[in-house]
């Protein structure tokens, strides 16, 4: 009997829909773009590369500022409202955008407008996160809960490196096949239509009713500052570092053999490797905690960044990606699984978006500082980057091992 019970228990799968990870998956493209969208729109139009960093930072800046703000928002008001209002907001900035690149504006109302575009970007991906985590916390019985985050974590995670790889990819084919501005008014489409879907998805409206519906408030904002939460946020901001200095450090690196726009192929190495490392996570064992996987995932890609000052060929630099493949995309999703896990009560939206914030700012600042790096000191230098990008994520890994120390029982149980 009861066997049969937990057999006809629902799983996330069938709980969210098919169409609901179609919708999410989609939704999240444009989030991709718009950062290589402006780069390419910026140069081709002003013909400046350093604007075109300068405004790609401009787009980080905004996500930095109003990411979690509109993390909170969503928990407060309700993600569908919250969402609507972003996906109207978001495609209109971009077609602002993409006017006044091309018009007689000074440079700094294009950076203006490019802080819009970050400040009213969706986030997809870390209100994704919160609303299967809120499903699986309220529709699915507790002793499944650890290992379905956990499975949801990884699959959420090799979704974001997968359209991380193909966005700049997309990007590419819109801009040589129609023109620099199609990347963007393609990722305003996609914002409007398929961000718009994702907040009218009957899981929005489930979210939204069954906040709260327990009788308890939500946690004071004083618990987000928590130091085992602030540990995460920093490692995760070290992995978008990673993410920022390593493309472009990467493309440098083509370009000095007469070849950059082959970059996105050695990248996609470490991408694809990645993505299937991560959804690989959902197996491990329980015994492998949480802790030790970003621990050892995360000195695994410290151990590949360390190869990069001996790379001298496309091969050894293939080489080099594959295994810090092997350890980003692990690290990503167990640094979301200890979010998910600390995340205060009724602040889950708000703990992913600061999560996906520092993905983005910490890939926003990597490529700035890569790019001039690179530009004025050589691509040798640049290189070292993603070792220092890789250093922070594991020197908060040995924090966070200490932090997650076990509590020792005060009273001795006797055997």
């Amino acid at each position: 009997m009861t066997q049969t019970h937990t057999s006809a228990e629902p799983s996330l799968f069938r709980l969210a829909g098919f169409p609901y990870f179609l919708i999410a998956f989609v939704a999240r493209l444009p989030f991709a773009m718009m950062v290589v969208g402006v780069l390419t729109v910026v140069v081709s139009a002003r013909g400046s590369l350093s604007l075109g960093g300068l405004t790609s930072a401009a787009v980080g800046l905004g996500t930095a500022c109003f990411g979690p703000l509109l993390g909170a928002a969503a928990d407060r008001f309700g993600q569908r409202t919250v969402l609507l209002l972003l996906a109207i907001a978001n495609g209109a900035m971009m077609i602002v955008f993409t006017v006044v690149v091309y018009g007689a504006a000074a440079d700094g109302f294009v950076l203006l407008a490019a802080v819009g575009i970050g400040a009213t970007a969706p986030q997809v991906a870390p209100l994704s996160r919160a609303r299967l985590v809120t499903m699986i916390t309220e529709r699915m019985p507790a002793g499944r809960h650890a290992r379905t985050v956990s499975g949801t974590m990884a699959y959420e995670s090799a979704a974001d490196e997968t359209v991380f790889v193909f966005g700049p990819f997309i990007v590419g084919i819109l801009a040589s096949v129609i023109a620099p501005w199609a990347p963007l008014v393609g990722a305003a489409v996609l914002t409007v239509v398929f961000v718009g879907a994702f907040a009218l998805h009957p899981s929005g409206r489930y979210v939204s009713i069954t906040r709260g519906a327990d009788g308890k408030a939500p946690s004071a904002v004083s618990e987000l500052f928590r130091p085992r939460l602030l540990i995460v946020i920093v490692g995760i901001l070290g992995v978008g570092m990673f993410f920022g200095t390593m493309l472009t450090s990467l493309t440098s690196f083509m370009a000095d053999r007469g070849a950059p726009e082959q970059a996105g192929l050695l990248y996609g190495v470490m991408g694809v490797g990645s993505a299937v490392l991560a959804l690989g996570v959902a197996w491990l064992p329980p015994a492998f905690s949480l802790r030790a996987r970003w621990l050892l995932f995360s000195g695994i890609l410290l151990l590949g960044t360390l190869l990069l000052g001996f790379v001298d060929s496309p091969a050894m630099m293939m080489l080099a990606l594959a295994i810090m493949g092997i350890g980003i995309g692990p690290t990503l999703v167990t640094q979301y699984s200890f979010g998910a896990a600390r995340s205060p009560l009724g602040r889950s939206a708000t703990v992913m978006t600061m999560l996906g914030s520092g993905i983005v700012v910490g890939q926003s600042i990597g490529a700035a500082v890569a790019g001039e790096i690179a530009e004025n000191v050589g691509t040798s230098a640049a290189l070292a980057l993603p070792l220092v990008a890789a250093a922070v994520a594991f020197s908060a890994a040995v924090v966070n091992w200490i932090l997650s120390r076990p509590q020792r029982p005060a009273v001795a149980v006797p055997a």
